[in-house]
């Protein structure tokens, strides 16, 4: 099983365990050895269908402002740890490939392959939501078409993902693509760098 296949597998079967208990504060149930990279890809799916299920709630026309302010600052904590556990799969892959010495030719790609690896993740739980959507039999038949033409198009684009990302690790191996990591960065959640954060203290 190469990379992507163990992540696809991995990928179902947290969105599938989430959905056993379909709560945005379910313990995480990862079956994986703690620092394993299966371990990390679980947590990285797992923090995806949580999120899926906190963006719907955000978006009920009736919550309570209050309610939906802290929902907000905690779908932001959401992104962070979303942040870092692709950068904890970027440093897996960069101990895998960042010693192979590239060929002269070889290319940079637009992103690292853990931020490929995050949006094959959240790939997979538009699927399963996509499905729930197909299935049902209180629609019209004009939306369950549009449903089931969206969820084909979802399906050839995770059989065309999986493809394209063995392919980048195989460039990777073969030193026909460069390895570089680049971290995010990001400044509004660093009191340091978010003037709105800084001038207030």
């Amino acid at each position: 099983m190469n990379f992507t296949e163990l992540s696809n597998t991995i990928f179902r079967r947290a969105v599938a365990d989430y959905h056993v208990t379909d709560h945005v504060d379910a313990p995480v149930p990862n079956p994986y050895e703690e620092g394993s990279i299966e371990h990390e890809l679980y947590c990285k799916a797992w923090i995806d269908v949580v999120q899926w299920h906190l963006e719907d709630i955000i978006r009920d026309p009736h919550i309570d402002p209050v309610a939906a302010l802290a929902l907000k600052r905690r779908i932001d904590v959401s992104n962070q740890n979303r942040t870092d556990r692709v950068e904890h799969i970027d440093s897996y892959f960069w101990n895998q490939y960042h010693h192979i010495t590239p060929l002269p030719d070889a290319r940079i790609n637009t992103e690292s392959p853990a931020w490929a690896i995050d949006r094959l993740s959240i790939l997979h739980v538009k699927i399963y939501h996509m499905q729930i959507e197909a299935n049902r039999t209180d629609v019209s038949e004009e939306q369950h078409d549009k449903c089931a033409h969206k969820l084909a198009v979802l399906m050839e684009q995770l059989d065309d993902m999986t493809t394209s990302i063995n392919q980048l690790l195989e460039d990777y191996q073969a030193g026909r693509r460069i390895m570089k990591v680049y971290r995010q960065m990001k400044m509004y959640n660093d009191p340091n760098l978010n003037p709105v954060l800084y001038q207030n203290k």
